[in-house]
């Protein structure tokens, strides 16, 4: 496959995740706290989230490894930052989060394996084929700001994490019936924002494309927004609607000063 393939595929890759936000705006993904029988047959919610999430770091390894360029230090730290961060998104985070008990429509998890099948094969195969970099990309700035952006994002996104996992552990191992586990969360970046994991994702892959500086990057840095934006409107709906005296200040997933502050009032 050539260079210029790779990104008309690319490009269609982009246009289909904008497509899909739309819809998503209007159609809550079925897993988590949205479960809905209604969407078919259904895995274990470890089982179903490890099955998708495995999938990125080991297609982007296979396209990156097999690739014919030549790797240098750059190539070998970005192919680092994408499989780190999904070890940890399918092997470490499910068996730290409460999942116990939880199911995943088998439709979601076979459109997130697509979804990391393309993502994979797109980053990797442009990494291992087509990517090349100068002595001093290091010190270039995208480079630099890029790398700040994505150990800030990296930073957010498992301190949220941290935070969900804990507030969902009951105290001596027992709950109340009819308690789900669900409240509100509060520390961190939760002071300002709902879903701070999914803005500190975003963060993660924006910076990601800064440092790699390709269409298949960008077009990651995209897709994640496109489904983590809508993800985080609905996940602030559900709070508004499960706590009446959920914070009116926060936001839904990026951070921005509420009109009582920007006037100077109480928030």
């Amino acid at each position: 496959m050539q260079a210029e393939t790779l990104n008309e595929i690319t490009l269609i890759w982009i246009a289909i995740g904008l497509l899909l936000s739309a819809v998503q705006l209007k159609v809550t993904a079925p897993y988590g706290r949205h479960f809905n029988r209604n969407w078919g047959p259904t895995l274990p919610y470890r089982l179903g989230w490890i099955i998708m999430e495995i999938v990125s770091p080991l297609t982007f390894a296979h396209f990156f490894w097999h690739g014919s360029g030549e790797k240098s230090t750059a190539h070998w730290v970005l192919a680092a930052l994408w499989v780190l961060h999904y070890l940890n998104r399918s092997l470490i985070y499910p068996f730290r989060a409460r999942m116990d008990g939880k199911e995943i429509p088998l439709t979601i998890v076979a459109s997130g394996v697509f979804f990391n099948l393309v993502n994979g094969f797109l980053n990797g195969f442009w990494l291992g084929n087509f990517a090349t970099f100068s002595e001093n990309w290091f010190a270039s700035a995208n480079v630099i700001l890029g790398g700040i952006l994505f150990l800030s994002g990296a930073f957010i996104n498992i301190q949220s994490d941290n935070i969900l996992i804990r507030l969902s552990r009951c105290r001596d191992g027992f709950r109340q019936p009819g308690d789900t586990g669900y409240r509100i969360p509060k520390g961190g970046f939760f002071r300002w924002v709902s879903c701070p994991n999914h803005f500190g994702e975003i963060m993660e892959w924006s910076g990601y494309a800064l440092m790699a500086w390709s269409l298949p990057a960008l077009s990651f840095a995209i897709w994640t927004a496109a489904n983590l934006i809508p993800r985080a409107l609905s996940h602030h709906r559900w709070y508004r609607q499960q706590f009446p005296d959920y914070p009116k200040e926060r936001r839904a997933v990026v951070p921005w000063p509420s009109r009582t502050r920007l006037s100077g009032g109480s928030s």
